[in-house]
């Protein structure tokens, strides 16, 4: 089977479907005879990181440079070859309904991520979303909301296919998933774990700090931090991550008088990224509108409980077992989950194991089996 990916974005930049388009392709690559790849961002010429995704069965890598003619013209051209086109955002899915004009053997499938998908459709995405052979939906909550926006679609043709976690991303030299000891040891020596050696909670969380995505809840964790520290005066939030709302979050913390217990990492590379999971007591993100939310299972693999809102696709990856689930914006049940996770701690091998549900391996099975 010849297959065509289209994406808008794989390494320009590290976002949530970045990161997994990146495990798409890759898994087409293992279980397609030839895979193509165009992406609308992307700059052309040649990338590092490719080789962890792609092997011989890879023929065009087009990216586009963010020109929107350019994208609609390589795919259309690449569509005529394949035998099938797998897309990863709804408003390129037009895009693909247009591409089967002119290849009548096409078949196209869009990948649900999330909030893209939850609201009403213009005619031409109802359009193109009808005429979808499948639509692979990162979570039950997410196949629910398609059909209530547009319940004329099959539910035959709506596939849960739950994200992955990158196996590039995992803990080095690791046995059974768990913190190797260089990682442990280097995290255990940072110069911010040196300089409050008795921080208890170290609270981590990571994303965009847009003011598009406020729904993701860091304001609520800052909220919730005075009440943390009542009872843990040492306690640490750590933000990975860096946007246009950063600023009323510092002024937040400011207000609230907490801000010498939050730390703005900015960016982070992956190593780095790696040594501050390894170094937390707890993960959170509170957000009202995850999809899937691939950093709860990067935070599990690390052995780490996460604090996830009770809302989204959120609950489909944690459990009480594995975190605490709270309602939306309960700052008062936000600070409760911290102090229960703190002094009721998961056990990391039962967090891990649950992690390895989402594993590589069985994600490219999965989705195989979708698309055959």
């Amino acid at each position: 089977m010849n297959v065509l990916l289209m994406s808008p974005e794989l390494f320009l930049h590290e976002g949530g479907i970045a990161r997994i388009m990146r495990l798409y392709l890759k898994a087409l690559c293992e279980t397609a005879a030839h895979v193509d790849s165009v992406v609308l961002n992307d700059r052309p010429g040649p990338e590092v990181r490719l080789a962890r995704y792609a092997n011989a069965r890879l023929g065009e890598r087009i990216g586009c440079d963010r020109r929107k003619l350019a994208f609609v013209r390589q795919t259309l051209r690449l569509a005529k070859r394949a035998d099938l086109l797998v897309c990863a955002h709804l408003h390129h899915l037009p895009i693909a309904w247009l591409a089967q004009r002119f290849n009548s053997r096409l078949r196209y499938c869009l990948v649900a991520h999330g909030i893209e998908v939850w609201r009403p459709y213009s005619a031409l995405e109802r359009r193109a979303l009808l005429g979808a052979h499948r639509i692979l939906c990162v979570s039950e909550y997410t196949r629910r909301q398609l059909l209530r926006f547009l319940p004329a679609l099959s539910p035959e043709r709506l596939v849960v296919v739950p994200n992955t976690l990158d196996p590039h991303f995992a803990p080095q030299n690791r046995d059974a998933w768990g913190a190797s000891s260089a990682d442990a040891s280097r995290a255990a020596s940072t110069p911010q774990r040196d300089a409050v050696p008795f921080a208890l909670p170290r609270i981590l969380t990571v994303g965009r700090l847009s003011a598009a995505d406020a729904y993701k809840g860091f304001d609520t964790l800052i909220e919730a931090l005075p009440a943390i520290r009542r009872e843990y005066p040492a306690a640490r939030l750590r933000i990975v991550g860096t946007g246009d709302d950063q600023p009323r979050l510092t002024a937040l913390a400011q207000r609230l008088g907490v801000q010498g217990s939050v730390d703005f990492l900015g960016p982070v590379e992956d190593d780095a990224l790696r040594l501050e999971y390894t170094a937390c007591d707890l993960f959170a993100l509170p957000s009202r509108r995850e999809g899937f939310g691939l950093v709860y299972l990067e935070a599990m693999i690390h052995g780490k409980p996460c604090l996830a809102a009770r809302a989204g696709g959120a609950p489909e990856v944690v459990n009480d077992t594995v975190g605490r689930l709270v309602e939306y914006g309960n700052i008062p049940e936000i600070a409760a989950a911290v102090d229960e996770l703190v002094r009721s701690p998961r056990d990391s091998e039962i967090v891990r194991r649950h992690a390895a549900a989402f594993a590589f391996p069985v994600f490219a099975q999965r989705l195989a089996a979708v698309l055959a």
